[in-house]
């Protein structure tokens, strides 16, 4: 028995050697010369960043429950990669870093991908350049980009020159933005530069058993002296609920199928549509659905104040019930979400009242502003659903600044060229329905379900419109309660149980007077009719009929828009 170690291998014992000729088939070949050597030399070349990685480097990547970069290609397509780009320099300059062309469900994707195998991924002068040149050809070009972000940041040995790479890197994709959307999918452990690049991307998709962040756990138990985990300082728990990464996934296959799905919902570029998609789904079909659960609520014991999912709304007007929801594990009192009517696509924008009654906090008013700029900047038209009571008030939210949360919301809506549609679908108070996509606002199309309670206030606007009411009944206690106590007293009562028993009853007399004070608000006020009889709404559909509107307007309005690129570049932060 031999005592050697096995070393495992790729390499098939039976395999016959691969030999590559460099000749034309069926040639007659002669002495070899000059020209085959550096044919031999180019192969070689073309080779050396796929074939040089030791079976070692590849199985820790296994280990870890990471792929390659070339595995993690060839889930995002089937096709032969067009790789760009290749390596340059001696010692493996620029080789850490993957570049091409994808050809993903017949459109053409500009991809970058970090090969942990190689330096551990790491940024060269040499990468920065390379994935400069991808950035700007896929801007001139005019295709969409995904990134497969797994480095270890900067490459020490290079000196400056890695954080110049990242600096041409964070340039060139900063200037793309807003001209092609990026996808950006967090691998590994990323740090630094590695954090800054993907995030200046549309969009961030981070697998579970990943970090990225400012600073390492290391850096931050040196500086702070506080222990945390990976988990805890740059997890995707983290960052999702933060609205840093917009998707959080399993692992790097669903996150590499997700990009493919998001991808499907977003344009090449600025200048054009999103693709449309043929559907079998007719688009005036009843939304049956829509009318059950509303029915539901709304007879309930709890009346109109019950909390339903808006999710379920948005899925019963989609085409066969499929949309793809934004930043789903951050503010859920608002859902943010593509999908399609129609074999179009269309954003979606609703209060959530089964979170918070929907009430828009600074989270919420961040999602909302964020996904509006970027439906705004690559021509998707939009649907917002309103049912919300307002903005949520306190302490804490005024000193996270609600007030700038607020506004950049209202902006976002103001800013807003494409096509878009309100639907009050039940609250709309006072500031949360002025700057919620109205017509004042710029709304092309405001329509209401017969269920909406538009108003300056809701049940409390009773003090100011029946305050001389309220008044007189709120004084009759007194003496209601002067009377009951002498009525009982009469009756041989004890002064202290018949005052006690005089309280109860008026206390019961002033709840029942408020509450028919607060039905007739309601119906007098809390409702679609002055909003109706001034212009604000446009019209009242009938839950079942949902689809059948929105889908009708919808393709109305997108006959009559030219798809373009704003005046000038917009950026898709504020």
């Amino acid at each position: 028995m031999s005592n050697k170690m096995i070393k495992p291998s790729l390499k098939n014992p039976f395999d016959v050697a691969e030999k590559v000729e460099f000749n034309i088939p069926g040639e007659i070949s002669r002495a070899t010369g000059g020209y085959e050597e550096a044919m031999q030399a180019g192969y070689d070349l073309i080779q050396r960043p796929i074939k040089s990685v030791s079976i070692d480097q590849i199985e820790k990547q296994h280990f870890k429950k990471r792929m390659t970069v070339w595995e993690r290609i060839r889930v995002l397509t089937e096709a032969e990669p067009n790789i760009l780009f290749q390596n340059w320099g001696k010692n493996l300059d620029g080789a850490s870093l993957v570049t091409g062309i994808l050809n993903i469900h017949g459109r053409d994707v500009a991809v970058y991908g970090h090969d942990f195998t190689v330096r551990a991924g790491s940024m060269d002068a040499t990468n920065g350049n390379k994935l400069a040149r991808l950035f700007y050809m896929a801007g001139e070009k005019g295709i969409p980009v995904i990134g497969m972000n797994d480095s270890a940041g900067a490459f020490v040995p290079a000196g400056v020159g890695g954080l110049d790479g990242y600096a041409e890197a964070f340039t060139a994709l900063r200037k793309i933005s807003g001209v092609v959307p990026s996808i950006m999918c967090m691998f590994g452990f990323n740090a630094g530069g590695g954090s800054y690049l993907p995030r200046q991307g549309s969009f961030v998709i981070q697998p579970k058993d990943t970090f990225f962040g400012l600073t390492g756990p290391g850096v931050v138990k040196s500086v702070l002296g506080e222990d945390v985990t990976p988990e805890d300082l740059g997890g995707p728990k983290v960052h999702g609920q933060s609205g840093v990464a917009d998707l959080t996934v399993e692992d790097e296959v669903g996150a590499l199928r997700t990009a493919i799905m998001l991808l499907n919902y977003l344009p090449d570029n600025n200048s054009v549509m999103a693709p449309y998609q043929e559907t079998s789904d007719p688009l005036d079909r009843k939304t049956w659905e829509i009318n059950t659960l509303l029915k539901k609520a709304f007879n309930s014991p709890t009346g109109f104040n019950t909390p339903f999912d808006v999710s379920i709304i948005i899925q019963q007007i989609c085409d066969h019930g499929d949309y793809f929801e934004m930043q789903r594990d951050r503010a859920r009192n608002v859902v943010t979400a593509f999908g399609r009517l129609g074999g179009n696509v269309v954003g979606f924008v609703a209060n959530n009242s089964a979170v918070d009654s929907g009430q828009i906090d600074c989270d919420a008013a961040y999602k909302i502003a964020r996904f509006n700029r970027f439906c705004n900047i690559y021509n998707i038209p939009m649907i917002f659903m309103e049912d919300t009571t307002g903005f949520l008030p306190g302490r804490e939210q005024e000193a996270r600044g609600i007030v700038q949360a607020g506004r950049a919301m209202l902006d976002s809506i103001v800013d807003i060229r494409t096509p878009r549609i309100l639907l009050i679908l039940r609250n709309a108070y006072g500031g949360a329905y002025a700057s919620y996509n109205n017509y004042p606002t710029g709304a092309d199309l405001v329509l209401a379900l017969p269920t909406t309670r538009l108003a300056v206030m809701g049940p409390a606007g009773k003090e100011f419109v029946y305050k001389d009411e309220l008044r007189k009944i709120r004084n009759a206690v007194i003496e209601r309660v002067k009377r009951g106590t002498q009525e009982r007293v009469d009756a041989g009562v004890k002064p202290e149980l018949a005052k006690a028993d005089a309280e109860k009853e008026a206390a019961d007399w002033l709840k029942a007077e408020e509450a028919l004070l607060n039905t007739r608000y309601e119906k007098e006020l809390m409702n679609p009719k002055e909003a109706l009889s001034l212009g604000s709404i446009s019209s009242l559909v009938m839950p079942t009929d949902l689809r059948k509107v929105l889908g009708e307007n919808i393709n109305f309005f997108l006959r009559h828009y030219k798809a373009g690129p704003m005046q000038s570049v917009q950026r898709e932060f504020h």
